[in-house]
């Protein structure tokens, strides 16, 4: 499965100059936030492929002018053919703006996940606009990672975990990070390819969550 995914700036190859061809092969499309409205929505409308997003800590343009045709993950999981993929968007809080947390916050946050997470038996991927604590984030109060996030990977131990918020214009900064759960952190800036073997995950329904496997299959006959 190859993931498109994006966070922060709008890549002019894949809006002002697109071509079909870079897209091609792609069968999902992450935003970790900070991208215009109309850019996700280019791009779900000119590739026919789902385009999941979180909120960055500059996208309350986003309350009065959402991504149509996108679907927001924020505070859900959302499952592609079986890769579960949590949204947690948003940065630390150092302003007024709607998509900032204080850590004790995000904590909030995280704690009503845990639930669905346990449900559906895990999580393959964790989609932020921030990065975790020590992983990738700066010394800077708006730059600063979640510690939660770090007690996240450790208690699922996702394949990924994809952010933003950190340019990579900003200095000494890394695309990639291994974390000691054995998660990679990757920085989105701009865009990364990602792709992940199908034998990484398990197939839809076959998660090893009863309830979940369950509910899964009840559902794909429906669609039947």
């Amino acid at each position: 499965m190859k993931l498109l995914c994006l966070a922060d700036e709008e890549n002019k190859g894949l809006w002002d100059f697109y071509h079909r061809d870079r897209v091609g092969d792609v069968d999902l499309i992450i935003s970790c936030g900070d991208l215009d409205p109309s850019y996700l929505e280019f791009l779900v409308s000119m590739t026919n492929v789902p385009v999941l997003y979180v909120h960055g800590n500059h996208d309350d343009k986003y309350e009065m002018k959402p991504p149509l045709g996108c679907t927001c993950i924020d505070d859900d999981i959302y499952d592609h053919k079986g890769l579960r993929i949590m949204g947690l968007g948003g940065s630390m809080k150092y302003g007024a703006k709607k998509n900032m947390y204080t850590e004790r916050e995000m904590e909030k946050r995280v704690k009503k996940l845990r639930k669905k997470a346990v449900l559906m038996g895990g999580i393959d991927i964790l989609v932020t606009h921030a990065p975790a604590a020590g992983y990738g984030d700066l010394e800077d109060l708006p730059h600063h990672g979640f510690e939660c996030f770090n007690d996240l990977l450790n208690e699922f131990k996702p394949l990924y975990m994809l952010h933003g918020h950190v340019h990579m214009n900003y200095g000494k900064v890394s695309r990639e990070t291994d974390h000691p759960s054995g998660t990679k952190i990757i920085n989105c800036f701009d865009k990364y390819e990602l792709t992940i073997p199908e034998s990484a995950f398990p197939a839809q329904g076959e998660t090893g969550s009863a309830m979940y496997d369950l509910y899964m299959r009840l559902m794909n006959r429906r669609k039947r």
